[in-house]
């Protein structure tokens, strides 16, 4: 037997291992108490009020936890923020992403990219412009996990998930959506105020991120 043959072998057997003792781990309890802890004030922006979805939405999401606010600061333009949590029973992700929802309801995606917000941390977003009618908003959205922050989905979130399973036995996330209306002062000015409040933020998740252990 050639030697390629015999390592392919064996690699087919380790990863059926590992997933046979991936499958064979106890389902996980998740407290998303810390998340939901989430300080009201982030840097200089306060928030105003708690946003409740609604039983249809919630049960329509299916996240472990939906956390919807609206923020105010130095800028007379609030910033409306949504995180939604997902454990690792859960998929670890959203069925719903923005890609989706926003066309759903409405709105036309006009503009999208990819912006770098904080490099030394990782730190990437997806960034959409969308109008309803007469609205404009710009929109910054990213996932995060236990492990990492700044996925912009796909590909780097299956890899989060895969590493995430071997090594510490949880694959969670969520998804982070910051949004603003583009005012009489432009887009420019709308991208400074979601990269300014996310890079406050995303330092403040890691030490929220819920809790998961074996169900007893």
């Amino acid at each position: 037997m050639r030697i390629s043959n015999v390592l392919l072998a064996l690699a087919l057997f380790g990863a059926g291992v590992l997933a046979w003792s991936i499958q064979l781990r106890a389902p996980l309890g998740v407290d998303v108490r810390p998340l939901a802890a989430l300080p009201t004030r982030i840097g200089s922006w306060r928030s105003v009020e708690d946003v409740s979805l609604g039983p249809a939405v919630e049960a329509e999401l299916g996240a472990d936890l939906n956390l919807t606010r609206t923020y105010v600061g130095p800028s007379p333009q609030p910033i409306w923020l949504y995180v939604g949590y997902y454990g690792t029973d859960r998929g670890g992700r959203p069925t719903h992403t923005p890609r989706g929802c926003y066309p759903g309801q409405g709105w036309a995606i006009t503009a999208d990219r990819v912006l770098d917000v904080t490099p030394a941390t990782h730190l990437r977003v997806n960034e959409y412009r969308v109008e309803r009618g007469d609205e404009r908003q710009l929109v910054h959205f990213y996932y995060r996990s236990h492990l990492r922050t700044g996925m912009l989905g796909g590909l780097d979130q299956n890899l989060d998930r895969i590493v995430g399973r071997i090594a510490y036995g949880r694959a969670d996330g969520a998804l982070i959506r910051l949004s603003t209306p583009i005012g009489a002062e432009g887009e420019v000015e709308a991208r400074g105020r979601l990269i300014a409040f996310a890079s406050d933020l995303d330092p403040q998740l890691g030490p929220h991120w819920p809790i998961e252990s074996p169900r007893s």
